[in-house]
């Protein structure tokens, strides 16, 4: 039978792109297929968090002795994409002295580094920490930038030869018997698809082997082949601060629970999270509740969060995996181990094999192992190098240290603008030398050189633009740049496909604002409303009006 690919790789998220590097590396012809954009599942929704394995010394140390080792090699491949901020377990009065020695002992079980300080220690690295905190754990927790990561592998995978198709959703699995033998995808007609394929139609991809890496999704990818992989999915919510609160990752020293941790990211700072198992990893509810959670219990470790002003939240699901048999009715229970399913092993059905559980820190060591269990089913004798092979970008950290004033662009923006593209800043950024190169996102630092850069790697998709850039992900939240950044499709896209890119960046923006909708934030989104409908008339146009933003749920705040 001819084939399209050798190896199908189902899901765009970290694992997925992390899986199509590995085996075009080795040489593998691979394709990538992804319903949405890159990281449009739970990769683009977590709080940013480089674990060191702290978190589950105690519960689950198998991970945390992943999630150090993974941890020390991201720090090295993927240098432009983490902030070392550290962290720290800090225990309050309430919090038992018991379990913070457990935590101790199991950071050295599993070769995490701890360093135990007292409060008045902890408070001179975060000033901001509750007076009545006694003591802390120091770990070496990191803030990632998943976008920026997921984007690099990507990126890599393509130079060696992989096809990534995104926008491109799995409607069924291509089974004959007992032989998995590709699938069919529906192509989406939206902005910035990366395919060779008509959008609105629908395709056969056939490959010698499947790899279901979709994470939450991997059930419902299974039972398109009467596999049960039995994933439960459990959302959990982010909210988005103003600004950076703290520089360090601030976890509360206790067992399992929500709202305990604060990640320092960027220019703001995330607080989570929430863990509450639901049935549809698409449709659950987002509700108050739970934003009002993170605030209130997170201000008793950081005081000043109470008056701070949120500027979204947001809402990821875990791919959590339960082997059969376990019967764990906690999802805080379930291990956060990842697990290889060999579907001719476990099922008689050749062909496939599901990746599942795990998290974004150890994404590589998933990919590797996966990677080579396909290798062995195709004879492939090739090892894993993506522990050692820097990501672009990152093969040269001085640049991202370096030239406070080179390239012709303020200071504070040659740095950032640096540190999100690493080693190719002289490609993007030294051609615009001579040429206006004016800041597009001024929340963010985001110059147009970094702006048309994106647009020639995703296209009129200006979501894509925003995972690569950060554009629009500030303070503002889109509010005085999202009009900038659809300037820069013109004249290369005509003016309804530069609209359509506009509202549905605009609509992104909106989602995880809804719920932040109370004192400064209603007035800066009463700003933007205000802004939009005076300089754009995007309040009454009728050819906005089918994708607009109900701005009528203003009416009852203003």
């Amino acid at each position: 039978m001819a084939h399209d690919t050798t190896v199908l790789v189902l899901g765009g998220g970290s694992t997925g792109c992390g899986i199509a590097r590995d085996l075009a590396i080795r040489g593998v012809d691979v394709t990538l297929v992804e319903r949405g954009n890159l990281t449009g599942g739970t990769t683009g929704r977590m709080h940013g968090l480089l674990h060191s394995g702290g978190r589950y010394a105690v519960s689950d140390q198998a991970s945390a002795t992943e999630c150090i080792e993974e941890n020390e090699i991201l720090r090295d491949i993927a240098s432009h994409c983490v902030e070392e901020t550290g962290g720290l377990f800090v225990q309050r009065p309430e919090d038992s002295d018991e379990y913070f020695r457990e935590k101790l002992a199991g950071c050295r079980d599993c070769g995490i580094p701890a360093t135990v300080l007292s409060g008045r220690e902890a408070r001179e690295i975060e000033p901001y920490l509750a007076e009545d905190v006694a003591r802390a754990i120091q770990v070496p927790d990191g803030a990632v930038d998943p976008f920026r990561l997921c984007v690099a592998n990507a990126l890599d995978a393509e130079r060696h030869g992989a096809r990534v198709e995104t926008h491109a959703e799995v409607i069924d699995l291509l089974r004959e018997g007992d032989d998995i033998y590709g699938v069919e995808v529906r192509h989406d007609s939206g902005p910035g698809k990366r395919t060779h394929a008509t959008p609105g139609t629908t395709e056969e991809i056939t490959a010698e082997y499947v790899v279901n890496a979709t994470g939450a999704w991997a059930g419902r990818i299974g039972a398109m082949a009467d596999l049960d992989v039995a994933v439960r999915p459990s959302k959990g919510v982010m909210t988005i601060m103003n600004v950076r609160q703290v520089d360090t990752v601030i976890n509360r020293c206790r067992p399992k629970g929500d709202a305990d941790i604060i990640v320092p990211h960027e220019t703001t700072a995330i607080l989570g999270t929430t863990d509450e198992e639901v049935d549809d990893p698409d449709d659950y509810p987002e509700e108050q509740w739970e934003v009002d959670q993170m605030i209130d219990t997170l201000a008793e470790l950081v005081p000043i969060i109470e008056d701070a002003r949120t500027i979204r939240s947001f809402w990821g699901v875990r791919p959590l995996y339960e082997p059969p048999g376990t019967g764990t009715q906690d999802p805080t229970d379930i291990t956060r181990d990842f697990f290889l399913l060999d579907h001719a092993e476990r099922d008689g059905v050749g062909g496939m094999s599901s990746i599942v559980g795990g998290k974004f820190t150890t994404y590589r060591a998933m990919a590797e192992e996966i990677a080579d269990h396909v290798c062995a089913k195709l004879g492939v004798d090739a090892r894993c190098v993506t522990a050692e092979e820097p990501l672009p970008g990152s093969k040269d950290i001085a640049v991202l240290e370096e030239g406070m004033d080179s390239f012709g662009l303020r200071s504070p923006i040659a740095r950032r603008s640096k540190q999100r593209l690493g080693s190719r800043a002289p490609d993007v950024l030294e051609p615009a030398e001579d040429e206006a190169n004016p800041v597009i996102c001024q929340c963010e630092g985001v110059t147009r050189a970094e702006i048309q850069d994106a647009v020639e790697q995703s296209g009129s998709d200006l979501n894509a633009v925003r995972i690569r850039t950060r554009a629009s992900m500030g303070n503002c939240q889109g509010g005085f740049c999202c009009q900038n950044m659809a300037n820069e499709l013109h004249p290369r896209y005509d003016e309804q496909t530069v609209r359509d890119a506009l509202d549905e960046l605009f609509q992104e923006r909106w989602k995880g604002q809804r719920h932040a909708l109370w004192g400064e934030q209603l007035s800066q989104a009463m700003l933007n409303y205000a802004l939009h409908a005076t300089t754009m008339n995007r309040d009454n146009d009728p050819a906005n009006a089918p994708a607009q933003v109900d701005y009528a749920q203003f009416d009852g705040g203003a």
